[in-house]
């Protein structure tokens, strides 16, 4: 129940991190995932499987309020189900990935409700305003995030409940091994489909030797991802650089 408790204050803070503060970027699902890996025991299953929701959420923003996956949430739910198990730790992020990836397409149907049902809470702060009521104001603007946190917050504390029952162990043994596999594959596909997001608003036909050279590192020359990102990073560095002095150059 603590636990079950934890990871649901867990989604809650997603959320609210999300909606402006950003202090650690606990919307994203690496964070998220990494979080609830360390209250269920397992970081780095929590770490694995807010990993690859991280990499199937690339390139995918809710531009201009629209509803997109719940991939945080979806992250915690994984790694609380996945932990529940006794299978290996190749099986317990299949499990994982198998059900956090449906939960955040799930949980999206929550969200327009989380959005319509604070309209309540404006309609009650314009009332508050004409009055010149400053506290209900503050009040009104506070406790508006009680819908935002309850469509996460109560699914996040069913799963983990259940979690906690070990009915989550008695239903994935009933599983076939295919469709475990199955759902194995298909998480495995999915980054393949967020990095396509994201290569299409970036100018990749510009910088078309940057992927091939990064490719070339980690295919060939085994160079772990940490070096290939610090390589990017060096890279980057290096454009900025030039740049800023090809401006700072006068014109003659």
């Amino acid at each position: 129940m603590v636990v079950a408790i934890l990871l649901t204050l867990l989604s809650i803070a997603c959320i609210y991190d999300a909606l402006g503060p950003n202090l650690i970027f606990a919307s994203r699902p690496l964070i998220a995932g990494t979080l609830a890996g360390l209250i269920v025991g397992q970081p780095v299953l929590g770490m694995a499987i807010g990993a690859t929701l991280e990499l199937t959420a690339l390139g995918v923003y809710t531009y201009g309020g629209a509803t997109i996956p719940d991939y945080q949430t979806g992250a915690i739910v994984g790694t609380a189900l996945a932990a529940s198990t006794t299978a290996p730790m190749n099986e317990q992020i299949a499990i994982g990935l198998g059900i956090g990836l449906p939960a955040a397409l799930l949980l999206a149907a929550g969200d327009p409700i989380g959005r319509f049902l604070p309209t309540f809470w404006i309609h009650r702060a314009d009332r508050y305003a004409m009055e010149g009521n400053g506290r209900g104001i503050a009040l009104m603007h506070w406790t508006a995030f009680i819908p935002w946190a309850a469509v996460r917050a109560i699914p996040t504390f069913l799963a983990a409940w259940a979690a906690s029952t070990g009915v989550v162990q008695e239903i994935t043994q009933s599983i076939p091994p295919g469709f475990t596999k199955g759902m194995a594959l298909a998480g495995s596909l999915l980054p393949a489909v967020g990095f396509a997001l994201l290569l299409t608003v970036m100018p990749l036909r510009q910088y078309w030797y940057l992927p091939i050279l990064g490719y070339v590192l980690f295919a060939y020359l085994k160079v772990p991802l940490l070096g290939v990102a610090l390589f990017g990073l060096a890279v980057a560095g290096l454009f900025m650089a030039l740049r800023k002095e090809n401006v700072d150059v006068p014109a003659h």
